[in-house]
């Protein structure tokens, strides 16, 4: 669902049947009837809120989301986002006006919203915890398949004749939806959300015995039993301001900064807007979908590497390595681009200039796909305890949304003002990111949940917040 519509958006709006009726000053720019240079034709903030405003909705739903998933069970959440999405793409693909497609947009955003704040704690809470890594960043890669089919979908779309094509592209989101709300459905919710709710002892051992496909599931059951009577004392009748005692403030910096500088790498920038940033760059309104197709696949591809290797290796050096590969390439493009538009912003571009810049985007995008992009959901969702995890997950959502709305609200802009020097400016945040994690992420590879805290405890900086009970040596699985 969540990739599915950061994929459809930008292919849409390069559309210019889909420009004309709904955004006629944009068109008239991008045809050349009102001179621009390349770096503004396409700055509209009518325009960048189409995109936009599915993250305000899914920011403003978390704290709702959140009680919800924690009042009633993942698999609740889960279903209620689907159905709400369904009704946005209805919305969306009999819009008449544009009123009509930005209400489809916030419907689709709350229905995000409340599928986002549950689904990366229903992969860590069912997951073992040796392969929880692998099976969290399946989150992000599903992310990645909806991009990628929203992509290849555009380009067929926009050949259609009539100009129509665009309705079946904002349409077809329904599917990824119906996909979500009928496959929910049959899914049982997870062992520590039954237990938290008061699930009955012999209906939580028997999910239990069916997701472990063994009999012998005693132990675990009684850490669950235990981190769960843990939650409910530490957490004072379920008090949302239990999150901001000090002992949790190591958690709170990094459910806040994580989401903070994974929007700064400027990838929702890139996924958001590939077909108008080719276009940008001098492709043609084909060439731009089709190469935004060939980034959707290298994003999917790295995320096979993510999978494969995130329980192997851990996650500090996929963060390390993502966020050096990422810094390289986007001051490559920005010098690029800098060397072929200047200032003016008005230039003919080279084949080989062309092919240079698609290559080095598809580094970036790689370079985030493996490391950024699944690790964003995955480490915020496995390093609180019980008490507040549901609190949490809502802290992080809320930061991605808020921040991804932003980006995506003024990019266009800061694209018109900045021009070249935008891409340096992510840069910069890549660098500054990479070195918060080098000096304040520990290792969580291979730690079960209920342990998490203990990590904390023998971390250089964080161990001062951390109480002295907890101050106990790690196992790594």
């Amino acid at each position: 669902m969540l990739g599915y519509d950061i994929g459809i958006s930008g292919g849409v709006t390069a559309m210019n049947s889909f420009l004309e009726p709904f955004f006629p000053d944009v068109y008239r720019k991008e045809q050349g009837i009102v001179s621009s240079n390349q770096y503004c034709k396409f700055d509209s903030h009518k325009l960048t809120f189409f995109t936009s405003s599915l993250y305000l909705a899914a920011l403003v739903v978390q704290w709702p989301a959140s009680y919800s998933t924690s009042k009633h069970g993942r698999k609740f959440s889960i279903i209620i986002g689907a159905i709400i999405f369904l009704l946005g793409a209805a919305f969306n693909a009999a819009a008449i006006h544009v009123a009509m497609l930005y209400i489809g947009r916030l419907l689709l955003g709350l229905g995000v919203g409340f599928v986002i704040q549950a689904a990366p704690l229903y992969l860590s809470e069912m997951a073992p915890s040796k392969s929880r890594g692998s099976l969290n960043t399946m989150f992000q890669m599903m992310i990645t398949i909806g991009i990628l089919a929203a992509n290849l979908i555009n380009y067929g779309t926009n050949k259609i004749k009539g100009g129509w094509g665009w309705r079946l592209s904002l349409g077809l989101a329904a599917i990824p939806a119906a996909i979500v709300l009928l496959g929910s459905i049959s899914l049982p919710d997870t062992p520590n959300s039954m237990i938290k709710r008061g699930v009955s002892e012999e209906e939580v051992k028997k999910n239990l015995r069916r997701l472990r496909g063994t009999d012998d599931i005693h132990e675990e059951y009684q850490d669950l039993c235990e981190a769960c009577a843990n939650a409910s004392k530490a957490n004072n009748n379920n008090n949302k301001l239990a999150i901001f005692q000090r002992k949790y403030v190591p958690q709170m910096v990094m459910t806040f900064l994580i989401p903070f500088f994974q929007q700064l790498t400027g990838i929702n920038v890139i996924m958001f807007y590939a077909p108008v940033l080719f276009q940008t760059l001098g492709f043609g309104n084909d060439a731009s979908l089709m190469s935004s197709v060939i980034t959707g696949l290298v994003n999917v591809a790295a995320t096979l590497v993510a999978i494969f290797v995130v329980d192997r290796y851990g996650r500090r050096p996929l963060f390390l390595e993502g966020g050096f590969q990422m810094l390289l390439s986007q001051v490559s493009i920005g010098s690029l681009i800098w060397k072929v538009f200047g200032l003016a912003g008005v230039a003919i571009v080279s084949k080989g200039y062309a092919y240079g810049i698609v290559a080095l985007i598809c580094v970036y995008v790689a370079g985030f796909a493996w490391s950024w992009g699944p690790l964003g959901w995955l480490v915020p969702s496995e390093i609180f305890p019980l008490e507040i995890r549901s609190t949490g997950q809502g802290i992080n959502a809320t930061i991605n949304m808020l921040m991804t709305f932003v980006i995506g609200q003024v990019f266009l802009s800061l694209l018109c003002a900045t021009k070249f020097g935008l891409f340096f400016i992510f840069a910069f945040f890549v660098l500054s990111m990479t070195v918060f994690v080098y000096y304040f992420l520990p290792e969580t590879k291979g730690i079960p949940m209920e342990d998490m805290s203990k990590v904390w405890s023998q971390h250089w900086f964080w161990t001062r917040f951390v109480p002295s009970e907890a101050n106990r040596s790690v196992e790594m699985v």
